[in-house]
């Protein structure tokens, strides 16, 4: 008799420690899910691959970013739907921070709207055509690549584009304010051609854009048509 209640404490007590244990093992998966439950991002979690810690955590720099998106088997579960937005302001202030470390550039402006950047810069490079280049790509390294990006070395388009700062995709007239700033901004060197299907300023022939891109492609041709006679 002494036997048999030894034995049942035996097994409640191993049962009790095994669903204390399931518990804690639920929570540790639970906690992996951010707050819809569909995110992982390992610096919430440093053992993942390291038990004593990230370790450069200290160094944002050093440190690889993961995040890990899992779609929801729910399909009322509207948290997940919404798409995340790009920060305008940040991203122009990404492109004009490392644009103005290049070689010859000093001082770099830099709009960025729904789909184009328009950059202005003062160079005292020698070779223009290269640096147009070199801050055409730090450019479309920040941005998404249905991203246009035209550039001026004319160092009064700065004071320009700076003054459609208060501006967004909503105000008056902005298409065609933007337009003809982008017509002047082609006046000056863009670079070379980023492959046989898009130009200098990243439109792709025959790609479905606005109408004015076409117009613009045009302009762009014409000019560099024009001064390539001049040389």
């Amino acid at each position: 008799m002494l036997l048999l209640i030894k034995t049942k404490l035996a097994t409640t007590v191993l049962g009790l420690s095994l669903l204390t244990a399931c518990q804690y093992g639920a929570e540790e998966d639970t906690s992996l899910m951010h707050e819809n439950g569909n995110t992982i991002n390992v610096s919430d979690r440093t053992d993942l691959y390291n038990e004593e810690g990230a370790p450069n955590a200290n160094d944002k720099g050093a440190s690889f970013g993961f995040v890990r998106h899992q779609k929801s088997g729910i399909p009322q579960d509207v948290a997940y739907t919404p798409t995340p937005g790009m920060d305008r302001e940040q991203v122009a202030n990404t492109i004009s921070s490392l644009s103005v470390q290049l070689p010859n550039v000093n001082d770099v402006a830099t709009l960025v709207t729904d789909e184009e950047v328009l950059v202005a810069y003062e160079t005292d490079s020698k070779n223009r055509n290269d640096t147009a280049d070199q801050v055409k790509k730090t450019a479309l390294s920040v941005v998404p690549r249905y991203y246009h990006v035209y550039v001026s070395d004319n160092p009064n388009m700065i004071q320009q584009i700076q003054a459609y700062s208060p501006l967004d995709s909503t105000s008056r007239d902005i298409d065609e304010i933007l337009t003809d700033t982008i017509h002047k901004m082609l006046e000056s060197p863009q670079g070379r051609a980023l492959n046989k299907g898009e130009n200098a300023n990243g439109e792709g022939y025959g790609e479905m854009n606005e109408d004015i891109d076409d117009d613009m492609k045009d302009d762009y041709e014409r000019v560099r048509y024009e001064k390539e006679k001049m040389q």
